[in-house]
């Protein structure tokens, strides 16, 4: 009786279990179900969200070389916006700035922009042509700081999504390299004897023009010449009025520039930024001095003996000065006929899907949208680990330097042609630069 008894209680119990617990799962799958559900709505309701935003954007850009690779990435936007044209019109990079100010100030801007980080961006901001993107991309409250800091007023007003920072180093041809046995310099010293050697040898040593000029300034001086004035915190002097032009420092940064002048090819004064690049990509040059966003222009010239280093630092053992500069965002025109879809580009833009498929197709941008990568790219990966460790800066004038009539940045340019070409002096092509921020800066 008992023992019946205890049988019955098990099997009550069981049974009390089995129904809780099927009471417990009923409800969790109708839970589940009801999230699918929800899910699904939302899915469909942003499927349907995504196919009523519409309209062309006209994208500007000083990206010409990258048409193909921006058609391709938009594509992938254009995709889940079936109803939104992305049209990329990219400018010729020296002339992007004057012709977008002119299309700006006549109604004919483009929807959404290439802009300059810091002073450059925030001229166009100021001058009412941009639209304040602080609450509508949420994505950017993850970004990191410094990033947002280049497209974004002092009062925290966001015009601009940060898209990419850029390096500067030196591209070399590895099959010239192994043909005189000479391996990578570390040093100042070691540098100019590759490039001797490369001289003597009866090569171009480095494939440098001085005819289009802002490369001399923004790849050559504020890339390699930081090793010599002192990196960051000489250029946050150069800010604060700590420090001048004039400086013994700055002065010997551009002595190290002149240096390299016997290494260009002959008549160098008429060669432009396309044909240096023509030069070596072609397999014509040992050496060039160079930007991250340049190895997809290589590898489309079909150069495949490439390799890369950082800026030869002056002694051994020194700290690298490495110029990891925060190159551009994207804008959105205020007067856009279609804000809509400029705001939805903007945020995808903003997106890992995006970063993941941008560095991927334009290897030497580094995007700034948080997440884990792999780049795919052997130079891109060397030029990010040449980050551990170093002395992060960005261009020597491009903040704050630059934000009025004579911009520091253009009086760099013709500073560092005047050097190249003999008209300057070290300390006369410093003195111009800091004669010149005197009228208005300091």
């Amino acid at each position: 009786m008992k023992k019946s008894l205890l049988w019955l209680v098990v099997v009550l119990l069981s049974v009390s279990m089995i129904t809780v617990f099927s009471l417990a799962g009923c409800k969790e799958e109708e839970a589940a179900v009801a999230e699918e559900e929800e899910a699904a709505v939302e899915e469909e309701e942003e499927v349907e969200e995504e196919e009523e935003i519409a309209g062309t954007l006209v994208f500007g850009s000083w990206r010409t070389e990258d048409i193909d690779l921006w058609n391709t990435m938009n594509a992938v936007f254009t995709e889940k916006y079936p109803n939104v044209t992305i049209d990329f019109q990219p400018t010729k990079n020296t002339e992007y700035d004057a012709q977008l100010t002119s299309a700006l100030e006549t109604g004919t801007g483009p929807d959404i922009m290439f802009l300059r980080s810091f002073d450059g961006g925030e001229a166009v901001y100021n001058a009412g042509y941009l639209l304040d993107i602080t609450d509508d991309v949420p994505a950017l409250d993850n970004f990191p700081a410094a990033s947002i800091n280049a497209w974004a007023t002092d009062d925290g007003v966001i015009y601009g999504v940060p898209m990419a920072g850029v390096t500067h180093g030196v591209y070399y041809n590895t099959a010239i390299f192994d043909q005189y046995g000479l391996t990578e310099p570390a040093t100042w010293a070691e540098f100019l004897d590759t490039a001797q050697t490369l001289k003597d040898n009866g090569e171009i040593a480095i494939a440098q023009g001085t005819n289009d000029r802002w490369d001399l300034y923004e790849v050559m001086f504020s890339g390699l010449g930081a090793n010599f004035y002192g990196g960051e915190a000489s250029r946050q002097a150069l800010v604060a009025g700590d420090m001048k032009m004039t400086d013994d420092e700055f002065v010997s940064a551009f002595e190290a520039m002149d240096e390299l002048q016997p290494f260009f090819p002959d008549g160098y004064e008429a060669i432009d930024y396309v044909g240096m690049q023509q030069l070596f990509g072609t397999g014509q040059a040992g050496m060039y001095i160079g930007g991250s966003w340049e190895i997809a222009t290589f590898e489309g010239l079909g150069l495949t003996d490439i390799g890369w280093f950082p800026p030869p630092v002056e002694n051994a053992g020194d700290t690298l000065s490495y110029c990891f500069h925060v190159d551009f965002g994207v804008g959105i025109n205020k007067d856009s006929e279609n804000l809509e879809a400029a705001i939805a580009y903007a945020k995808w833009l903003a997106s890992p899907e995006f970063a993941a498929l941008f560095m991927d197709a334009v290897p030497g941008f580094f995007s700034y949208v948080p997440g884990d990568y792999t780049l795919g790219n052997a130079l891109a990966s060397k030029m990010i680990d040449a980050t551990s460790g170093a002395d992060i800066t960005i261009r020597t004038t491009w903040e704050k330097l630059s934000a009025q009539d004579p911009s520091g940045n253009d009086m760099m340019w013709d500073a560092m042609a005047g050097l190249l070409t003999d008209t300057y002096t070290p300390e006369e092509a410093a003195t111009y630069v800091q004669d010149g921020l005197d009228t208005w800066y300091y």
